[in-house]
């Protein structure tokens, strides 16, 4: 049952791979914006996925955050989301990112219950 509350974390270590220079969003060696958002993104997702009823998903539909402090590459990064609207199929959460020096970023991030066969039958 989908209800106020629920929360879940997601990690990452910075890599190469999610740096801003890599993935376009900047040329610095730093933990890309585009990389914290998908982290808390997976958060908010696996915080609801278990109650859901069988062949249903989330999307992510609206984000809005900042992302405050950078974080080197090494450094073991946290996102959490903690769902705190249900209004039908339309969820909202607070997202949260942090690293060993704290914050990094923070937000409001909206997600929508879709039936997975519908959801990929309109492409």
């Amino acid at each position: 049952m989908l209800e106020k509350g629920l929360k879940s974390e997601s990690r990452t270590v910075v890599s190469q791979d999610n740096v801003a220079a890599t993935m376009g969003s900047g040329d610095m060696p730093v933990f890309a914006t585009p990389a914290m958002v998908a982290l808390m993104e997976n958060a908010a997702m696996n915080a609801v996925a278990a109650e859901l009823e069988a062949g249903a998903s989330t999307v992510g539909v609206e984000m809005s955050v900042s992302h405050v402090k950078a974080s080197p590459v090494g450094e073991e990064v946290t996102a959490s989301a903690e769902l705190v609207e249900v209004d039908g199929r339309r969820l909202a959460f607070v997202v949260r990112a942090w690293d060993g020096k704290g914050t990094i970023g923070e937000g409001r991030h909206v997600r929508f219950v879709v039936d997975r066969g519908r959801f990929m039958g309109k492409l």
